[in-house]
């Protein structure tokens, strides 16, 4: 019988290079579970920051991952989408598929509270987009699009995509996804959003929500504001510098730029919403088959290490990328 007290994780051993290590789980007891991962999703557009050494002295802290082990910029274990079976625990989990924010690893032992069950009709291979999800929701939290409104999200990775999907549903709303890869429109049309390069991008928005994770992307969207227009930015930019010409029609539009940060509820929702609330509707959200189409790429967990260079590189055009995970004999 394989033991089921060690596993296998990746780690990133120093700034561009990560490596599969052996780990020893603790010791199990009644108030925990231990989870057996399916599936485990790189969130790319973050983790392409942790490895590659770009987090913030001034932001290491916030940027921790709840069950990270190591500190940036390296050794560290780091992720958050993982999708496993409970082989562990109480009854009443035993057997169930649930989803946890843990980093890549084959298996781990967490407190009862940090997983939660998949609802039945959500395949197992399409939950490792639900991180992605709860930062979609809080982004549309914090832009309050209304009835009617033009709305251009700029940036269709993976948020931005889902971003523009949750806008799109509310009635009476124009949404453009804009993005400088013509091939994203085929995301688009399968999402039910139209889509545009910068070029062909409408003006006079009401709201734009910018997720590209480029300056240029936040000085498009400003320029496509109307009157007392409002712009959130979703993107993060770690150690980079944006540089934004305030001058001229940011003033006389009386134009807003507002941070969304999926670490932290809206205070308005604060005392009705927790984040295992906001997490189960993230859940919830990813029963539309649609959404596969957010997942691109797909490879063995052994075979991660040799990949995460080009998937975590410049030229990198994944959305999200799925790791399996090998059945036990």
């Amino acid at each position: 019988m394989p033991r089921t007290d060690t596993a296998t994780a990746f780690w990133i051993v120093r700034p561009g290079v990560g490596e599969l290590r052996p780990e020893t789980l603790e010791p199990f007891t009644r108030d925990l579970v231990q989870v057996r991962t399916l599936y485990s999703g790189v969130s790319r557009g973050t983790e392409s920051l942790v490895f590659n050494a770009r987090v913030p002295e001034s932001e290491a802290e916030r940027m921790r991952a709840p069950f990270q082990s190591g500190d940036f910029p390296a050794p560290v274990k780091y992720g958050y989408c993982s999708v496993g079976v409970v082989e562990k625990g109480p009854e009443a989990l035993l057997d169930k598929t649930v989803f946890c924010l843990y980093p890549h690893q084959s298996r781990y032992v967490v407190p009862l509270e940090a997983v939660v069950p998949l609802p039945e009709a959500l395949p197992s291979h399409r939950a490792v987009l639900t991180a992605n999800m709860e930062t979609a929701i809080n982004g549309v939290w914090d832009a309050n699009p209304l009835p009617g409104e033009r709305i251009c999200v700029v940036g269709a990775g993976v948020v931005g995509a889902l971003v523009a999907y949750l806008c799109a549903r509310i009635p009476g709303t124009r949404v453009h996804l804009i993005d400088i890869n013509a091939e994203r429109e085929t995301l688009a049309n399968a999402l039910g959003v139209a889509f545009c390069t910068p070029e062909n991008a409408p003006a006079d928005q009401d709201l734009v929500i910018h997720a590209s994770g480029h300056g240029e992307g936040l000085r498009l969207g400003l320029s496509l504001l109307g009157n007392e227009g409002r712009l959130i930015e979703m993107s993060w930019f770690g150690e980079g510098e944006t540089r934004l010409a305030l001058g001229g029609a940011f003033h006389s539009k009386r134009l807003s730029i507002r941070a969304s940060q999926v670490g932290q509820l809206p205070a308005a929702l604060q005392s009705r919403w927790d984040y295992r609330r906001r997490l189960t509707l993230a859940l919830e959200l990813l029963k539309d088959p649609c959404l596969d189409h957010l997942v691109s790429s797909e490879c063995a967990f052994e075979d991660f290490p040799a990949l995460a260079p080009t998937l975590f590189g410049l030229g990198s055009q994944a959305l999200c990328h799925r790791i399996h995970y090998p059945v036990p004999e």
